[in-house]
């Protein structure tokens, strides 16, 4: 992902999965001020995987965009 953002995504509602459309990405657990740190994860030849603080499950899915995410709503975006 050379030349752009890493997507950050979060997951305050508990879901046991997620999926997202791009395999390099960073985990911020919950919304702040409940977040853990932020952490950089990279599925690399998976499809599949966990974050280490939070457990969520995060799913690769090609048919997504970078900004989205099934269920909707766990795009991480800070206040400007």
């Amino acid at each position: 992902m050379a030349g752009s953002a890493i997507p950050h995504f979060q997951n305050t509602d508990g879901h046991s999965a997620i999926e997202i459309g791009v395999k390099e990405f960073m985990c911020v657990g919950a919304n702040p001020p409940n977040d853990h740190p932020h952490v950089y994860i990279d599925m690399g030849d998976e499809t599949e995987r966990v974050c280490p603080y939070c457990s969520t499950l995060y799913r690769y899915n090609a048919a997504l965009g970078a900004a989205l995410t099934r269920p909707e709503g766990c795009l991480f975006e800070e206040a400007a």
